[in-house]
Parts: structure tokens; C-alpha cells; sequence
């Protein structure tokens, strides 16, 4: 294909996308309701059983809030709903320039990230609704108004900063497999590793104490040394078959020692042919390609 034709052919793929985007939109704006109150619930929870309240109330400072929130939960629901649509046309468009094992390593990294990610997310639900007693536990001197939009934010971010925390072990597995890194030098790595775990987990948890930022870093820990066992079996099965090179160098030349020349034995004589006939004049002869 010319320059061209893949320009149009990315046009063409990023307008099928945006259609399935568009079609998952209405799809989660239809099913907001329930995804907020989804959202919601940890908060509701701890103020009814608080508070002994029917419901929870959230403030809003502005009349939109609401319809506006609606359409961020519908985009959200939107880009998972039409996922299988938009990361086929982005696999339909670099798919035909990688290789057989390149696919097949896509396949496995792909069907690995997703519920990584999706675990990710589940543990910062589960950290939220732990911190939420800490935060509002603070204030029982003052009325908090807990703000409609900020509240939808702070659980999103959350849940996707954990996410994308699980999905560091993976990338270390892509780099082991490209070859850039192996098992053994990141098990050399561990305390560095170990620290720059508990670190990230202390920024992005919402909340000082040390409950989700443990949390958080123990299960990254345990995924790390997982992908190190994972690389140091592909380390292992690449260098099979390599041992018999081991302590030469890379410019250094076979030996020829070790051959019996004397068991060589000359050849038979080739008994003359006959001679070959001439061939017929070119524009007497024609081919697939005249």
C-alpha cells in the first residue's frame, strides 16, 4: 500500500471507531443511573449506617452538574462498552506489519493487562471505602458537603492510578521478552523495585494512613516477583542450546582440527555430454513475461 491508501485506510478505521464510541455512549448514558449509584455507594453506605439517614445528598454548585455528570459517566461506560470495536480497528491496522510471534506475544499481553487492570481497579474501590471513614471520621466537629463532581473525580482517579500501578509488572515482562532486561538482573533490582513500589503507593493512595498504601504495594511486590519467575523460565528456555558457545568469543573462528582429511577420497571422472542444441531466435520465444 501506498502512503495514501494508509492514510485512508487509518481514516476509515478511526471513523468505524468513533462509531462504536458513539453507539457505547448511548449505551452508558443509559445505564448512568445505576453506574453512579454505584460510584456512590461507598459514601451513602457510611452515612446511612453514621447518620441513620434514608439518603445520601451531595452538594452541586452549579445546575449542570448533574446532566453533565451523566454524559462523563456515559463517555466512561462508552470507552468500555465499544472497547472491543475500537482496539479491533487499531488491531486491524498494525496487525499486518508484525510478525507471527509478535501477534502471538500481543494476544497473551493483551488477555493479561485487561484483568490486571480490572483488579487494579478493584482494590481502589475497596480503598476508597476504607479511607472515607478516615477522611469524614476527621471532621465530626463540621457539616461536610461531600460536591457531586469532586466525589465522581476522586473515585475514577483512583481507581485508575491503581490500575494502570498493576499494570507495571507487565511492562517488565514486555521488556524481558523484547530482550532488553532479564530475570536475573531484575532480581538484582528488588530493593530499588521494592522502594519505588512503596513510594508510588504513598502518592497516589487518598488517604495517610498506611492501610491502602500497604495494600497497594504488597500486591505489586507479589506481581513483580511473579514476572522476575516468569522471565528468569524465558531466560532459561532462550539460552537452550547456547552452552556449547559458552566462553567463546563472537569473532572467533571455527576449528578445523578435529577433521580426518585423509578420509577424503577424490571425486569420479565426469564423462563428457553432449554438446547443447542451439536455442530458437528470442522473438521466436515467448514467456509470462513477454
Amino acid at each position: 500500500m501506498t502512503l495514501i491508501e494508509h492514510i485512508r485506510e487509518l481514516r476509515s478505521r478511526l471513523f468505524k471507531a468513533c462509531l462504536g464510541l458513539v453507539v457505547g455512549m448511548v449505551v452508558g448514558i443509559y445505564f448512568a443511573k445505576p453506574i453512579q449509584a454505584f460510584i456512590n455507594a461507598p459514601y451513602c453506605d457510611f452515612k446511612k449506617a453514621s447518620e441513620a439517614v434514608t439518603r445520601c445528598a451531595f452538594n452541586s454548585v452549579s445546575p449542570v452538574d448533574p446532566f453533565l455528570l451523566q454524559l462523563k459517566i456515559g463517555l466512561y461506560a462508552g470507552l468500555i462498552i465499544s472497547s472491543p470495536i475500537w482496539l479491533y480497528q487499531l488491531w486491524a491496522f498494525i496487525a499486518p506489519g508484525l510478525h507471527k510471534h509478535e501477534k502471538r506475544y500481543s494476544y497473551l499481553f493483551t488477555s493479561i493487562a485487561v484483568p490486571l487492570f480490572a483488579a487494579g481497579a478493584f482494590m481502589a474501590f475497596f480503598v476508597v471505602t476504607k479511607s472515607l471513614v478516615f477522611f469524614i471520621g476527621l471532621s465530626d466537629d463540621y457539616e461536610i458537603n461531600i460536591d457531586l463532581t469532586g466525589y465522581f473525580d476522586f473515585v475514577t482517579g483512583v481507581m485508575l492510578l491503581f490500575g494502570f500501578g498493576f499494570e507495571f509488572p507487565l511492562v517488565l515482562l514486555m521488556l524481558n521478552v523484547a530482550g532488553v532486561v532479564t530475570g536475573k538482573r531484575m532480581l538484582g533490582w528488588w530493593r530499588v523495585a521494592i522502594f519505588l513500589m512503596f513510594l508510588f503507593a504513598a502518592v497516589v493512595t487518598p488517604t495517610p494512613d498506611p492501610f491502602g498504601m500497604t495494600a497497594l504495594a504488597l500486591a505489586m511486590a507479589v506481581l513483580y516477583f511473579i514476572v522476575v519467575g516468569v522471565a528468569m523460565l524465558n531466560d532459561k528456555r532462550r539460552n537452550r542450546g547456547k552452552s556449547q558457545y559458552a566462553g567463546l568469543d563472537d569473532d572467533e573462528t571455527s576449528s578445523l582440527d578435529d577433521y580426518d582429511t585423509d578420509s577424503i577420497t577424490p571425486g569420479e571422472r565426469i564423462e563428457a555430454v553432449a554438446p547443447v542444441a542451439s536455442a530458437e531466435p528470442i522473438e521466436r520465444r515467448y514467456d509470462d513475461m513477454t
